[in-house]
């Protein structure tokens, strides 16, 4: 086959990559095609089918992982390339199961940044792991598995193994700085983000020192391969992998945002807390310090509600100009709505445009597919009721979403699907976001009114338009956003905690009102 017969898109360096793999790969005679996977929120990651040398009719299979375009992020809260693969050559000495890296790839191969690897067969989606019926048997092992091959990570010797001077060292304390301050430099006010933030500040005060450790700190049900019989079989995706606090790892698995919509599984959406410290503690031989667990699975929800933002940035400024990365962007809410469940519980008092679109009923997100609450008579009935021009604009918007979801999604395979699937649930926000965000604006505006604004600028807002609203919100959400950070807004302020809940959760019901966490606190 050559390149123009290949059944998927042909990436722009698949000449010189052709040469690299026919250089550096043993029995190798070439690249037949190239296949651009779907997942991956920052690499980019490829499966290579390649012609054996040895008998040019059987061909085998390779990878590729690449930086986003080809570039390497070293500095950018990742650890480069390079170091990722050195991270995997020395786990897999250490007995961690992990691919064969096979070659790292140099500029001069003109390919990117980005290294060469062996092919392992075994599923890595998470929502397939925490829910296939097939892998239900390796679901009973996978908490301990995972235990066990931290604690393996955790005993990996920096200094031996090569790995301190190509590693950043974090304590917690400047790890939680370092991340706060990414926030900061982002053009948009998230109060609950800088609440979170000061409240791990707190935990941690008074606290000793801990023993810095190698850190994958990505580990979890995603970056995971996992076969029925065998259970855990790879751990993948080492380029944010640091020297810090071991415990970073556990409560990262068990952070929500990785349990796929099974909130009572707090291991992966697989398993429990006692079976991933069982398995720990079963090669450490010491216990796990579950206060410290706990702080890190806020911290993860705290961090990962930053790196939602980061990917709209990278977006903004066109360095990876995705549809996937706006959509990404919008996740940061389900992240602040899990360190809302977590450090601030309780239940919340929804308007009334939650309610009216079917929000809050106790099936939405399992109608049969292809229903939505959004669509054609719902939002003719109860939105625009009172509109006689057709065709209107959610009309419109509602039926290039039906088209991606439907016929493209038919029509296509691989990363087209995935992102037609991105592209449709984005225009679901848009949708939502018409017909109840300025509803939602307006009461928050008296929130917030109460907490750092003052009554003239309430009594102005209530007849202004829509956009005139929102500009109001954004300013007090940057007073509050100030308040929080130079910690002249304490945390138990009256009201504070009611308004962080009630707005997040505002805020998710637009973004992704089936997120596990809003389900949770719809039915409190």
């Amino acid at each position: 086959m050559t390149s123009g017969e290949q059944q998927h898109p042909v990436p722009e360096f698949y000449s010189a990559l052709d040469i690299a793999v026919r250089r550096e790969i043993a029995d190798c005679a070439g690249l037949v095609e190239a296949e651009r996977l779907s997942g991956g929120a920052s690499m980019e990651t490829y499966r290579l089918h390649c012609r054996r040398a040895s008998d040019p009719q059987a061909t085998f299979q390779i990878c590729l992982r690449r930086g986003p375009g080809g570039e390497d992020r070293e500095g950018d809260n990742v650890t480069g390339v390079a170091a990722e693969a050195q991270c995997m050559t020395v786990a897999r000495a250490a007995g961690v199961p992990e691919p064969e890296v096979l070659y790292v790839l140099t500029p001069d191969d003109g390919v990117g940044a980005g290294f060469l690897m062996e092919w392992l067969d075994g599923v890595t989606l998470g929502a397939r792991i925490a829910r296939l019926p097939e892998l239900e048997n390796a679901r009973s092992m996978l908490a301990f598995q995972c235990g066990q091959e931290m604690a393996r990570i955790h005993r990996v010797d920096v200094h031996a193994t090569g790995l301190a001077p190509v590693l950043r060292r974090f304590d917690p304390a400047d790890y939680l700085a370092e991340t706060w301050d990414r926030c900061k430099e982002m053009p948009t006010p998230q109060p609950m983000i800088d609440f979170a933030a000061r409240w791990l500040s707190e935990q941690l005060a008074g606290r000793g020192a801990v023993d810095l450790t190698l850190v994958h700190n990505d580990f979890r049900n995603g970056n995971i391969m996992v076969d029925a019989d065998v259970g855990l079989i790879a751990v993948l995706d080492w380029e944010t992998a640091h020297i810090g606090d071991p415990m970073r790892d556990l409560g990262w698995m068990c952070t929500n945002s990785w349990r796929f919509g099974q909130r009572h599984l707090p291991v992966g959406g697989f398993g429990h807390y006692e079976d991933l410290f069982a398995g720990y503690e079963s090669v450490v031989g010491h216990p796990v310090d579950r206060d410290r667990v706990q702080f890190w699975e806020v911290f993860g929800s705290f961090w990962w509600a930053v790196g939602c933002l980061s990917m709209a940035d990278r977006y903004r400024m066109g360095s990876d100009a995705t549809v996937e990365r706006p959509g990404i962007g919008r996740r940061s809410s389900e992240c602040q709505l899990d360190c809302v469940n977590l450090i601030i519980p309780g239940s919340v008092e929804f308007q009334p445009s939650v309610h009216e679109l079917g929000l809050l009923d106790p099936d939405f997100g399992r109608r049969p597919q292809g229903t939505s609450p959004l669509g054609g008579s719902h939002t003719s009935a109860h939105a625009h009721a009172a509109a006689g021009d057709m065709p209107r604009v959610d009309e419109l918007l509602e039926s290039v979403r039906d088209f991606l979801h439907g016929e493209v999604r038919q029509a296509t395979e691989g990363r087209t699907n995935f992102l037609a699937l991105v592209a449709g649930n984005s225009l679901d926000i848009v949708l939502r976001e018409r017909l109840i965000g300025p509803q939602l604006h307006r009461y928050e505006l008296e929130r917030l009114t109460a907490l750092v604004g003052d009554s003239d600028s309430m009594a102005s807002g209530r007849a202004a338009p829509d956009a005139q609203i929102a500009e109001q919100v954004t300013a007090l959400r940057w007073r509050l956003v100030h308040a929080l950070r130079d910690g002249s807004m304490p945390l138990n302020e009256p009201g504070l905690a009611d308004y962080l809940r009630t707005s997040v959760a505002h805020q998710v019901a637009i973004d992704q009102p089936k997120y596990s966490a809003f389900r949770h606190i719809a039915t409190l």
